[in-house]
Parts: C-alpha cells; structure tokens; sequence
C-alpha cells in the first residue's frame, strides 16, 4: 500500500466527534510522553552495530512517526545494507534493541505530556477502552510506558515488532477493538505525526492530532485531523 496517500471512506469536509469513541488509541512518543534519555537511542545503536557489524547511529533519520523497523531499514539503508542481508539478520536486531532497554530500563526518564495523566483517568473513570497503538517494539514501549507511571491505563497494545507500517499497526488495533468490543466499536486515535493521520484514515477511525511532538499544530492541522490540539488537556476541557 502507498504510505503517502490516505484512503478513506469519510465523507470530505466532515469531521467526527472525537468525544463518541468507545475506544481511545495512544501513540507513545510525543503523544503520551516524550523521552530526553537516549536509552531507545543507544539500542537502536547496539542492534546495528551486533547485528549488522556496522557503527552507524540514526542520526538524521527523520524517524518521528516511523515503526522501529523502519528505522532500522532507512539507518542501514544509507550504509548499504538492505534486501535479503538487512531480511535476514532482523529478527537477531530486533531482539538487542528489546534486550538493550530492558536491561537499561531504569535509566528511562519519560516526560509525560500535559493532561495525559488526568485524560486517562477519565476515560477509564467513563469505562472507555484504552490501547496503545505505537511503531515502538512492544518491550520499548511497555517499558517507556511503565517509567511514565501509566501503565495501569491501558488494557492491551499493538506495536512494531511485525508491523514496519504504522497503518499495518492500526488494522490489527482495530481487529483488537472489535474483538473485545464488537463490530460497532468507535475508534479514536491519538497521536502527533502526519503517519497518525494517515493511518486512522485508512482504517476510517477518528483521529486527534496533538503537537506536543515534533511537528506544530499547523502542521499536523493541514492534514485535515478530526481535531487538532497543542496537548491533550485541551481535550480533558472538551469532555
């Protein structure tokens, strides 16, 4: 599927009320929290580095709203590793970036993002389903997730560990909404990336953009979010 163009069956022009959800999708980084530490850095590093045999970084790589996987393949892509070599020796890299955090998950040190902590308790408080839906592998982001104080919110996720497309991680969230909830499930996705707005509206969720990531309001508003707010608390204000 073409990652550049959304495919949606919403009538143009008509955005949902995000407030009708039965279920609240978050993405991680930059929607839930931000992360200053370098702990997921430094196992993306070790990963090429014990995997590949190369001492690259993904420095430069403009991974906001990008899978892990595809970090990896665009950061190994630019040394000269790809196809079969880069296929093959995945899953190995896949499994240090998840060893790496792990063991130096005490040195996460998450910044949760403004009324994330009060949204959630919310929700839960109106028996809202909650989910993460992130291209982080699920060891990273349970583990970000876990430092942030949050983990309690949330009753299952879906992550990148076989996904390299955040659509891809949707869909399955999807599949997962409907299977605890029914086929009429409303879906909301939360996130702060131009691929968070693609990706909802190929699967026809609803979807809020955030900027307390990398990219301003005006960024994220040009590709025509259900809503578009500076942070989440401005959506606790709305319920």
């Amino acid at each position: 599927m073409d990652e550049s163009k959304p495919q949606t069956g919403r009538e143009e022009g008509s955005p949902a009320d995000w407030r009708d959800a039965d279920a609240y999708l978050f993405d991680i980084d930059g929607t839930l929290l931000v992360s200053r530490d370098r702990v997921h850095w430094q196992a993306l590093h070790q990963a090429m580095l014990e995997a590949y045999g190369v001492d690259t970084t993904i420095e430069g790589i403009p991974y906001h709203g990008m899978t892990d996987l595809g970090i990896l393949r665009a950061a190994l892509a630019r040394v000269g590793i790809a196809g079969l070599t880069f296929d093959l020796k995945l899953p190995y890299a896949l499994s240090v970036v998840c060893r790496e955090v792990e063991a130096n998950r005490q040195w996460i040190v998450p910044e949760v993002c403004p009324g994330i902590p009060q949204l959630l308790a919310r929700l839960a408080a109106e028996n809202k389903l909650l989910g993460v839906a992130s291209g982080n592998l699920e060891a990273v982001g349970w583990n970000k997730i876990q430092a942030a104080g949050l983990r309690e919110y949330f009753r299952f996720g879906c992550f990148g560990d076989h996904s390299e497309t955040r659509t891809a991680i949707f869909e399955r969230a999807v599949e997962e909404v409907r299977h605890r909830l029914g086929p009429p499930a409303r879906i909301c996705f939360i996130g702060d990336t131009p691929e968070d707005i693609w990706a909802a509206r190929r699967v026809d969720a609803t979807i809020v953009a955030v900027s307390t990531g990398h990219f301003t309001s005006p960024e994220l508003s040009c590709h025509r979010p259900d809503a578009c707010v500076a942070s989440c608390a401005e959506l606790l204000a709305e319920l």
